[in-house]
């Protein structure tokens, strides 16, 4: 079964705890945030269906990461309130954020709510949920344990290698520039990184291909970036 991925966000570590206790028992993948631009991070590099945002946070606040969100991104937003929050609220909705709950939370209510927005969200195609075990050839990427394999043999990979890894199996044909594959995984923005990430990819090579200078899998579009293919000889 495929799992949602909810990204909650509040400067409250209480808080984020609570809703995450409440979100994983009903079945969804938590990402845990404590302020916007660690929230804006997550949304860069994650796919994330549903965003729990509180507004009253250091360094970015809620509706300032909410107009962020929004240039970027149409994943429904429900903001966290306390009670005397009324005019943020207003204002939030206005600038599209879809629901909010308020503190302290009733967490059957948060549950439902969650529930309507990802099903309003899902319906209008706004959103899919990405496959949690992923092959390709003779590579196979396990989401839920984080391990990969390599014709059954387990593969020890860096978190990072992982990361682009994924990213790349998720999008099979797909070629990304270094710049991207930093973005996406390093989640920060890119200057000078083509170093970098062409370690990175041929760490990869070196564990996963049987001739990592004639790769059957990781590919180099010259000029342009990587790709993965499905390592046909």
């Amino acid at each position: 079964m495929d799992t949602y991925k909810i990204l909650v966000c509040d400067d409250e570590k209480d808080i984020v705890s609570a809703l995450s206790i409440y979100l994983t028992t009903g079945g969804y993948q938590v990402y845990p945030a404590y302020d916007g631009i660690e929230a804006l991070n997550i949304l860069e590099r994650e796919d994330i269906h549903l965003v729990l945002l509180d507004i009253m946070m250091p360094k970015l606040d809620g509706i300032s990461t909410l107009e962020k969100i929004r240039e970027r991104s149409n994943v429904p937003v429900i903001f966290l309130t306390a009670k005397s929050e009324d005019v943020d609220k207003i204002q939030g909705l206005n600038l599209g954020a879809d629901d909010y709950v308020t503190k302290p939370f009733n967490p059957v209510e948060v549950l439902a709510r969650v529930k309507s927005q990802l099903r309003r969200y899902l319906q209008l195609g706004g959103g899919t949920v990405k496959p949690t075990a992923l092959r390709l050839g003779g590579i196979a990427l396990d989401d839920r344990t984080k391990e990969v394999t390599l014709d059954g043999e387990l593969v020890s990979l860096t978190p990072r290698e992982y990361e682009i890894l994924r990213l790349l199996m998720e999008n099979p044909g797909t070629v990304f520039s270094p710049k991207r594959i930093y973005r996406a995984v390093w989640g920060e923005e890119p200057y000078g990184v083509e170093n970098a990430v062409a370690v990175h990819i041929r760490h990869l090579r070196e564990k996963l291909e049987i001739n990592p200078s004639d790769p059957r899998y990781i590919k180099v579009v010259w000029g342009q970036g990587y790709k993965m293919e499905g390592g046909k000889p």
